[in-house]
């Protein structure tokens, strides 16, 4: 098993592709790679028709899956504007790789996507992962992570949703020699190397947990018997000024994933944005479904926390797991890079420190995938990574 990875910044497309698969092929010894990712800017976007088969071509690959970013990730880089290309590729010689292509429809009975793999139930033991990049404007994600439950449960998805475009059709998720517009695509991978996952969705709590008593889908009425916003009041004076202005700029909620814990720390919970308040009952929208009987905490984030969030849990990869990761893909949010941390290339830099150095690419997504709590999930404001042993 070995990987490969380059980038290019240059605007000239022609001479870019040629740099990065050269440079593939030569740190693969002129084997073909198994797998690929293509990642590319909007700065490129007059090629991208046309990209995925001259990479597949130029590269030789056996699956190639990519998509459009608005930033691009290549090594211990963040390229945040400006032309960009990044691949990345995996000799896996003990691998089965299976590629699909998923549309959305709306039916009486729900959302269906059609396109998934057939059999996916059958042999469940040696699937390692399912890699997933969706079109943001065209895409159903959790229709797609349930299905993947049912037929997969506990394996990891790990991907994003493509980004950098205005609206429908401007974004492009590539497959094979394939350019997409809709939709989503992927790859199943069994057997072959381990592929561990890392979610650092960058927040911590505060103040205490508690009980829903009343919630409906997205709504959350009561907390331990009262108006969540009445438990906001409580908390707001018993925080650091710090965490007090925090809190005012941008509020989450967490879910626990695991209600058999004595105790419960950063973690432990499925981050949600707090989306809306009702001042006339006290009730508040979050990102995610929640139901009577979790236990919730409120969280707070910023460049310190998610700095913190990711280096632990990094460090944590490394020391309950003896064989250290060869490899990486990087899917983060949009809204962070420099958005939220002082410093450019604050994901990539820190996974190279911590792992590295190791062959690395991605890309900054408009919705991220990855398990928390054993269970999928499409985040915001997470760095999703999969790590390739």
């Amino acid at each position: 098993m070995s990987y490969a990875t380059s980038y290019s910044k240059n605007p000239d497309l022609s001479a870019a592709l040629h740099t990065v698969c050269e440079e593939v092929a030569a740190d693969l010894k002129g084997v073909s790679p198994d797998i690929s990712f293509l990642f590319v800017s909007h700065a490129h976007a007059d090629r991208f028709e046309s990209l995925a088969g001259l990479v597949r071509e130029e590269s030789g690959t056996r699956v190639l899956l990519g998509c459009t970013g608005e930033t691009i990730v290549g090594g211990r880089e963040e390229i945040e504007s400006g032309p960009a290309i990044s691949l990345w590729a995996a000799v896996l010689p003990d691998a089965r790789i299976e590629p699909f292509h998923v549309q959305f429809s709306q039916t009486a009975d729900g959302i269906v996507c059609e396109g998934l793999p057939s059999g996916l139930a059958e042999e469940t033991a040696d699937v390692r992962a399912v890699f997933v990049l969706g079109e943001p404007f065209s895409a159903v994600p959790n229709s797609m992570i349930d299905r993947f439950a049912d037929e997969l449960p506990g394996v990891p998805i790990v991907g994003g949703m493509a980004s950098g475009g205005a609206g429908p059709g401007t974004n492009r998720l590539f497959l094979n020699a394939g350019s997409m517009t809709y939709g989503a695509v992927g790859a199943v991978v069994r057997s072959g190397p381990r592929i561990r996952s890392v979610v650092s969705q960058g927040c911590r709590p505060i103040g205490t947990h508690y009980l829903v008593t009343k919630a409906e889908e997205n709504i959350v009425y009561e907390l331990g018997g009262t108006p969540p916003i009445e438990r906001l009041r409580e908390l707001l004076p018993t925080l650091s000024e710090r965490d007090q202005r925090l809190l005012q700029s941008g509020l989450h909620l967490g879910i626990v994933m695991d209600e058999y814990q004595d105790a419960f720390a950063r973690g432990d919970f499925l981050i949600s944005n707090v989306m809306g308040t009702r001042p006339d009952d006290g009730a508040i929208a979050i990102g995610n479904l929640v139901r009577v009987g979790q236990t919730v905490q409120f969280h707070v984030r910023d460049a310190d926390t998610a700095d913190e969030d990711l280096i632990q849990l990094l460090e944590q990869e490394l020391t309950t797991n003896s064989m250290p990761p060869q490899a990486a893909l990087l899917f983060s949010c949009n809204g962070r890079g420099t958005r939220l941390f002082p410093e450019p290339n604050h994901d990539a830099e820190t996974i190279q420190q911590r792992v590295g150095p190791i062959p690395l690419a991605g890309f900054f997504a408009q919705g991220e995938l990855g398990p928390v709590g054993g269970k999928n999930h499409i985040h915001g404001f997470t760095a999703s990574i999969a790590l390739f042993e």
